[in-house]
């Protein structure tokens, strides 16, 4: 785009923690660490210098169905900053020493992620929904399906996890197309692909978690099974949970903290996968008020599919996904990343304007039908962390919706 000073790169792969086999849990996060201590020519510490001192950024992620590699940088620094992307996911160094070292970093991380209650319950709550699925394992994975790897297997993991036929290469700011299509046929071009198991279709299993800790607030996760990437009621769906709990004017909001003040905090979220869904509460609140809190959340969310949202909340919501997506436009980092996830789903980038047209077409009607569906499947799962007091929170959400139990 013309006249603008800033560029994103984005490289997103079509594989993540899903793809794992139980062997391998946390694999893929070990090689996304793994690649930044040196690729290609460079040490880790060149690789962070040779993006910083063009005044970028460069971070990693990895999922469970997508791993990405994304840049921030000034205009002129595409090519330096296609180069290191490429080393890092085609050219790792994976030294033997450096393989052990990051295998104890990463157990810190995983015990830094027990020794943190709202992130321990997630973990929780997706091993309940997904239970015997690569779904339903931490991204982190454990000491234990960590320590066989070594120098061959990683390496092994690595060409096919990061291969080109499931990759997109994604860029947005002060790009030149010509420009970009050189760099990406330089850098990316004659990279080989390899064969590698796609996962198995998704189940959700649910279920009910306890965890009692001496803490001083409990933390609740409710799950229910929800619609895809592909479904093409995603647009309700999104409305649905943001009337739901996605801000301060939510039904949750003001229903649990406002008007009732049982938590802390309380929101509503969709995780959209590739063939499954799920919609989720998270709520932070003291022990003796758990239950009740649990049994307002199955309320409102009866309540919404049951009955559907109100003229102002439905025309609210529009208004606050609308605008979401128009500011997410104006950050070139929001649209590589959003472009590069897009193709890898749909095959090709949607446009702003076509996603704001199927918002705006969704009616009442359609958020009920959503709801029924989540609800229809008849199963749950739920996580409690905290004071024993709160451990019948789970179950309380489960009656709540009149879903029997397991």
């Amino acid at each position: 785009m013309p006249g603008l000073r800033t560029l994103a790169l984005s490289v997103a792969v079509r594989g993540g923690a899903r793809w794992e086999a139980e062997a391998q849990s946390g694999w893929s996060h070990l090689l996304e660490h793994l690649v930044f201590k040196g690729a290609g020519e460079m040490a880790a510490r060149d690789i962070v210098e040779r993006i910083e001192a063009e005044g970028g950024s460069i971070n990693a992620a990895t999922g469970y169905e997508r791993t990405s590699f994304e840049v921030r940088a000034l205009d002129g620094s595409l090519g330096l900053a296609m180069q290191v992307v490429s080393d890092l996911v085609f050219r790792p160094t994976l030294d033997p020493v450096e393989i052990e070292r990051e295998k104890d970093v990463v157990a810190q991380e995983i015990a830094e992620a027990f020794d943190t209650p709202d992130d321990q319950v997630f973990e929780m709550a997706q091993t309940r929904a997904f239970a015997g699925q690569s779904m339903g394992r931490p991204i982190l994975g454990s000491v234990e399906s960590l320590k066989p790897v070594k120098r061959e297997s990683i390496g092994d993991w690595r060409a096919r996890l990061y291969s080109p036929d499931r990759m997109v290469v994604s860029v947005s700011g002060a790009v030149d197309a010509a420009e970009l299509l050189a760099l990406a046929e330089r850098w990316f071009g004659d990279a080989v692909a390899r064969a590698a198991d796609a996962p198995e279709p998704a189940s959700f299993v649910g279920g009910t978690a306890t965890l009692s800790r001496k803490i001083e607030q409990a933390n609740l996760v409710f799950q229910l099974p929800a619609l895809s990437a592909t479904d093409p009621d995603l647009p309700a769906m999104r409305l649905f949970t943001e009337i739901l709990g996605g801000g301060m004017a939510s039904r949750l909001f003001q229903s649990a903290r406002e008007e009732r003040g049982l938590a802390y905090a309380v929101d509503a979220y969709h995780e959209a996968y590739e063939d499954t869904g799920v919609l989720g509460i998270y709520a932070g609140a003291a022990a003796d008020r758990a239950v009740e809190l649990a049994q307002v959340c199955a309320d409102e969310i009866r309540s919404l599919a049951t009955d559907g949202p109100s003229v102002a909340e439905l025309s609210r919501a529009k208004a606050v996904q609308t605008a979401g997506l128009w500011m997410s436009d104006e950050s070139p980092a929001s649209r590589a990343g959003r472009n590069a996830a897009q193709t890898l789903v749909y095959g090709a980038p949607l446009s702003s304007e076509a996603s704001v047209a199927k918002i705006t077409a969704v009616r009442a009607d359609d958020l009920k039908r959503v709801g029924m569906r989540v609800l229809a499947s008849g199963k749950a799962a739920t996580a409690v962390l905290g004071p024993k007091g709160a451990n019948g929170a789970g179950v309380a959400f489960v009656k709540g919706l009149g879903i029997a139990l397991p």
